[in-house]
């Protein structure tokens, strides 16, 4: 038995603002009864003894420290940059004036 029928499929074309046709609809309507199958299904997963997790596997810190370190100069950098000016990387506009 089909939980999504034609007239449901047409209702969320319109909702969209989709133009689809009737073979469409058709099609549709059985690829999203599946895709619904397929997610009821979840639902029937063993996760009574399951504790809620925001990851399968447990996970510490995997950032490092956030150190200061040597790192090259601002001349250096500036001097391998195509285009600088006042100190910094000059790169081409992309955006429009905003308005």
């Amino acid at each position: 038995m089909s939980s999504i029928s034609r007239d449901d499929v047409a209702h969320l074309a319109r909702l969209a603002r989709l133009a689809v046709t009737d073979e469409e609809l058709d099609r549709f309507a059985g690829q999203l009864d599946q895709v619904l199958a397929a997610v009821a299904r979840v639902g029937d997963a063993a996760v009574a003894d399951v504790p809620p997790m925001t990851h399968a596997v447990p996970l510490t810190n995997v950032l490092r420290a956030d150190v200061v370190a040597p790192s090259l100069s601002r001349d250096v950098v500036l001097a391998g940059a195509p285009a600088a000016e006042d100190d910094r990387f000059r790169v081409p506009r992309i955006l429009g004036d905003a308005e």
